[in-house]
């Protein structure tokens, strides 16, 4: 997902909310926000490939036996970090104890409850965005890897790759796909996907 950059450069000048009143914020849109540093910051549009993207891995996981009620876009994850308090990732893959955390609470995956199997995010104006770029290339690793979630997969049309980054003592070992390289998950073993279907998304 991506943040507005303006917005981002501006948080320090913002209302500082806590996450509660981030959980019941409503301003009558349909505008999504992620709460950062306190502050809440418009994220900002998307290529309609990141939607794309994210069914098509619905369907690809669904077809492994993934339950469909875990394979989820919209719900939003609890991080620690001094750069943001929830996160929204493209895909969350649920595992049976975290699907069932979240619907408990409503809104949110909180900091301490199950974690999912598998997030995934899908970046936007990677080449052109450095903050952008370095909240999904640096911030989240560290932000889910402190979550324990097991696999963190970070798809960049813009560089035409495929990472798949393994938990391992705490950090993400990341692996790179591209073009034919056959995906290696290790939670997902099965999986009989390329990098190129993937950035495709059946276009």
């Amino acid at each position: 997902m991506t943040v507005a950059t303006d917005e981002f450069r501006s948080v320090k000048d913002q209302r500082r909310m806590t996450l509660k009143e981030y959980l019941d914020y409503d301003d009558g849109t349909d505008t999504r926000y992620e709460l950062v540093d306190g502050v809440l910051v418009e994220m900002g549009a998307e290529s309609p490939l990141n939607p794309a993207i994210a069914m098509f891995l619905v369907f690809a996981f669904a077809r492994l036996g993934v339950p469909e009620e875990n394979l989820i876009i919209g719900h939003q994850v609890g991080v620690s970090s001094s750069r943001a308090t929830a996160r929204q990732p493209d895909l969350i893959v649920h595992s049976d104890e975290s699907r069932a955390a979240i619907f408990d609470d409503g809104k949110l995956l909180r900091t301490g409850l199950s974690a999912p199997l598998l997030v995934v995010e899908v970046a936007s104006n990677s080449i052109s965005d450095k903050i952008s770029r370095e909240r999904d290339y640096d911030d989240k690793p560290v932000e889910y890897a402190a979550r324990l979630i097991p696999e963190y997969w970070l798809i960049d049309p813009d560089r035409a790759w495929v990472m798949v980054g393994t938990l391992v003592s705490g950090t993400y070992q990341f692996v790179t796909f591209q073009g034919n390289d056959a995906i290696v998950s290790s939670t997902f073993p099965d999986l009989t996907l390329t990098a190129a279907q993937i950035l495709k998304a059946r276009r």
